[in-house]
């Protein structure tokens, strides 16, 4: 009964906290505007480096740790009492990449999870979770598309998830959030097949300076 109460609290405490947009935190309790406003998608990004650049970033991303960390620690904590802490860290970030991908606030219509993705997987272990933002990183960067290097993480961690973790439900839980992320992703990657997905630029955009009145 008791780890059944544990499972529901996990479950739906990961997902509210996945459901938060992270851009509208920031925005009240950090940088004190509107970032919504910025653009969306791959577009987003590029105008969020351009307004706020590096140490906007860094704060950004601070903001998304503590937001997806404190589900992880409570569903380690609550599992670790029934000695099961890897399957509460496994639940949590199933649930937190589910919000994070389909949040009920928001029409379920969310992100590609890539945040969520890396930090739940981290604290599943550190060294699947430290592969999976590797891959992450290295395909985004080598393709310019998030939603690959989000796809390509998402089956590091299934993979990496059966040869490095032992319990057999937080294997299975690993495999679920790779198809979670994989369902996400196809929408984006059938646009890619098209050639209707915008590439995320790191290039400098002054673009906007041509809209500046003088």
């Amino acid at each position: 009964m008791k780890y059944w109460i544990f499972s529901i609290l996990t479950a739906a405490i990961a997902y509210f906290f996945g459901s938060l947009s992270t851009s509208v935190l920031a925005s009240n309790f950090v940088f004190r505007s509107n970032l919504r406003r910025l653009g969306k998608g791959s577009a987003w990004i590029s105008n969020f480096r351009r307004v706020y650049g590096v140490k906007g970033f860094l704060k950004l991303a601070l903001v998304e740790l503590v937001k997806d960390a404190i589900p992880m620690i409570v569903g380690g904590r609550l599992f670790a009492m029934s000695g099961n802490a890897e399957v509460g860290h496994a639940l949590a970030a199933f649930c937190l990449v589910l919000g994070r991908a389909y949040p009920s606030p928001y029409g379920f219509r969310g992100s590609y999870a890539t945040a969520a993705l890396v930090i739940g997987s981290m604290f599943i272990s550190f060294s699947v979770g430290a592969a999976v933002l590797l891959i992450c990183a290295l395909v985004t960067w080598a393709t310019r598309y998030p939603a690959l290097g989000t796809l390509a993480g998402g089956i590091v961690l299934a993979v990496a998830g059966v040869l490095v973790i032992e319990n057999d439900l937080a294997v299975r839980l690993c495999f679920f959030i790779a198809v979670l992320v994989l369902i996400r992703t196809v929408p984006a990657i059938a646009r890619i097949t098209a050639k209707k997905e915008e590439r995320l630029s790191l290039e400098k955009d002054i673009s906007y300076k041509f809209d500046e009145k003088i």
